[in-house]
């Protein structure tokens, strides 16, 4: 029987979401399927590329007549979604960080954050280079998340160290709260930058 490549993609995630990032392999994701390594190849050609679906899948499923329409409140949304579906994912977050994605679903989440900051009045400019700096939040957190270690929060908790005063003073909170309190006040940042760029623009003369 024929597999598809779909298939090959979902059968990677499975081998994702069970054994991680680092054992992912066409071999691996060959034995899933309970085929022969060029079969795999031959719908995905090599490892990155297959690490490159992989990636455009993580994102699949935005729904856009779904989000609300202030520009506010849909950039929140979409940075939300968009976290939600990578955290849904072991390592994705690693995954996605270590590859330039040009796949369908990628280009379809850029698109609606880039066109929900132009029809807000941003410019083109300030609209992509805001996309790529909530992109960016989102896979840091989210990585540093799913890396997470009790035991490197636990030393930070304690750190007092002389040379390094300002971080001893505020050591406990460097890992205080949860990711999703620290991603929600780094959200919060971007969305009143944004929004006091938009007001500087907007009142700038022409």
């Amino acid at each position: 029987m024929g597999i598809s490549r779909s298939a090959v993609v979902d059968a990677a995630l499975e081998v994702l979401d069970e054994q991680g990032l680092d054992l992912v392999t066409m071999r691996a994701v060959a034995d899933r399927l309970g085929v022969q390594h060029n079969t795999v190849r031959w719908h995905v050609d090599n490892k990155r590329r297959l690490l490159v679906l992989m990636s455009d899948a993580v994102l699949a499923g935005l729904d856009v007549a779904a989000l609300p329409r202030l520009w506010e409140d849909r950039v929140r949304a979409l940075a939300r979604w968009c976290r939600g579906a990578i955290l849904a994912r072991r390592d994705a977050a690693r995954l996605l960080a270590g590859l330039a994605t040009t796949e369908a679903n990628t280009y379809r989440f850029a698109d609606t954050m880039i066109q929900t900051l132009l029809d807000a009045g941003f410019s083109p400019r300030t609209a992509a280079w805001a996309n790529w700096t909530i992109f960016y939040l989102v896979l840091g957190i989210t990585q540093e998340q799913q890396a997470h270690s009790a035991e490197a929060s636990a030393r930070m908790t304690e750190f007092d160290d002389p040379e390094y005063p300002a971080l001893s003073k505020a050591a406990s909170q460097v890992v205080a709260g949860t990711f999703e309190e620290r991603f929600e006040f780094a959200l919060n940042m971007q969305v009143v930058a944004l929004r006091a760029e938009l007001d500087r623009t907007s009142d700038a003369p022409s």
